[in-house]
């Protein structure tokens, strides 16, 4: 892992409408490269047209878009333009399936990857009458700066799949969400999966109102690998950022010399049962 600057963008999105919010994510993208240097920009969850569509299914296929498609082009094209990988989080279709996807855009404009949110919440799953088809793959994907792993809200309060993606080499872990229940949670399971794997974590949380009028509170953060808040937004359309140094993870205490001689991946008892 190399020192790098990354942002999380939280905007209030107007519901179900992609174009605007694509145009509205291409002025803070800007922002961030102007005014942050960042390396890296995580979006919120589903920033195209917000969490909860309250639409059909079969209505919502006709709103979204497969990936690569015409909707994430002028996104592709930011990211050429200002030489900035981004995650970008939207609903996807494949075939008559809609899955919630984040896809991990590198500085030459091109997708490095993507993952399915595994663990979709509520009633969102088609599982339970909902919207979205749950995946089933846990990826790392190399960047020039760090090896980076995607969840997306929901799935950060299980621990096994950011241990999996710790397992596998994730430096970073980005958590793109819409969280409806309260900062409490918002800030235990961030810290936590953040210091259970020795990561960094960017959590970028949605604001505003969906197009059920359900409200998110935002407070984006990025948490350091001691669970240490690095970054906090508060509940308007902001940006925030920090420099991810690569010595951090070997830190006991975030501002200390002391390093950490316990290490909670290799440490663990196999004994147990």
């Amino acid at each position: 892992m190399k020192k790098c600057v990354i942002s999380c963008v939280q905007m209030f999105i107007r519901p179900l409408d992609v174009t605007g919010n694509t145009e509205r994510a291409l002025y803070f993208l800007n922002k961030a490269k102007r005014e942050h240097k960042s390396d890296l920009v995580v979006f919120q969850e589903s920033v195209t047209t917000g969490f909860t569509p309250n639409m059909s299914e079969k209505a919502f296929l006709k709103v979204i878009d497969r990936v690569p498609g015409k909707q994430i082009a002028p996104i592709l094209d930011a990211a050429k333009k200002l030489k900035l990988h981004i995650v970008w989080p939207t609903y996807e279709k494949v075939g008559q399936k809609i899955y919630n996807s984040a896809i991990l855009i590198g500085s030459n404009g091109k997708i490095i990857g993507k993952y399915c949110k595994t663990h979709p919440f509520d009633k969102e799953s088609t599982e339970r009458g909902g919207w979205t088809t749950p995946g089933s793959k846990m990826r790392v994907f190399q960047t020039p700066f760090a090896k980076i792993g995607m969840i997306i809200c929901f799935d950060g309060d299980y621990p096994e799949a950011s241990r999996l993606l710790a397992k596998k080499g994730a430096e970073i872990i980005v958590r793109p969400s819409a969280l409806l229940r309260n900062y409490e949670i918002w800030s235990l399971t961030n810290r936590a999966r953040a210091f259970d794997n020795h990561v960094f974590l960017a959590a970028a949380n949605a604001t505003g109102f969906d197009a059920a009028g359900r409200h998110y509170y935002g407070h984006s953060m990025i948490v350091g690998p001691a669970g240490n808040i690095m970054a906090l937004a508060a509940a308007q359309e902001d940006i925030i950022s920090a420099e991810l140094d690569p010595k951090m993870i070997r830190q006991t205490f975030p501002g200390s010399p002391a390093r950490r001689v316990y290490d909670h991946l290799t440490d663990l008892n196999r004994r147990l049962k």
